[in-house]
């Protein structure tokens, strides 16, 4: 049986890949996509795999020194009003744009690898043995499902460019 350390290191490596590979696809597909929209979340969602790699390589050299789990405190970002975390580029965003096939593909594979990253963070938050790692997997996994929301609203966004501005805008008929 692996003993407390060993684990913690493995699950950490894992993590650190998850990052890595997480910003090599999302620089990739900022750079095929055909849209200024797409090409801002996936560079910010980049970033963000980044700063959770940094994080991680700190804890890393930390637990690998044999020193507690370090205290890092994690704030969630406030979403955007109307709840979208790239509204700002979505305000001058086409209201007839066309999604390409290819856009929409990369935008599943991303939910994926968020709901994937999200649910491995929210195992390693119930198997933590120091409140200090359960608090900072929790609030990792908060982050993911924030991007997560991102993604689908984004796909929503190019599926039904008029209806994601219509529900964002809350136009309602009164019937008058």
């Amino acid at each position: 049986m692996k003993n407390e350390q060993a684990k913690t290191i493995e699950a950490l490596q894992y993590a650190i890949q998850m990052e890595v590979d997480g910003k090599e696809y999302y620089r990739k597909v900022s750079q095929e996509s055909t849209n200024k929209v797409g090409k801002e979340l996936f560079e910010w969602l980049a970033a963000e795999e980044d700063k959770h790699r940094q994080r991680f390589e700190d804890i890393y050299k930390a637990i690998k020194n044999k020193e507690a789990w370090p205290e890092i405190d994690i704030q969630p970002e406030e979403r955007s009003d109307p709840g979208t975390l790239f509204f700002e580029a979505m305000e001058a965003a086409d209201p007839n744009i066309k999604a390409a096939p290819a856009e929409l593909d990369a935008i599943t594979k991303a939910i994926e690898m968020e709901n994937k990253t999200e649910d491995f963070y929210k195992s390693q938050s119930e198997e933590a043995t120091y409140d200090a790692e359960k608090k900072f997997y929790e609030a990792l996994a908060a982050e993911e499902r924030g991007h997560y929301l991102a993604l689908v609203d984004y796909r929503e966004y190019l599926i039904d460019p008029a209806g994601w501005f219509t529900r964002i805008e809350h136009h309602s008929l009164d019937g008058g």
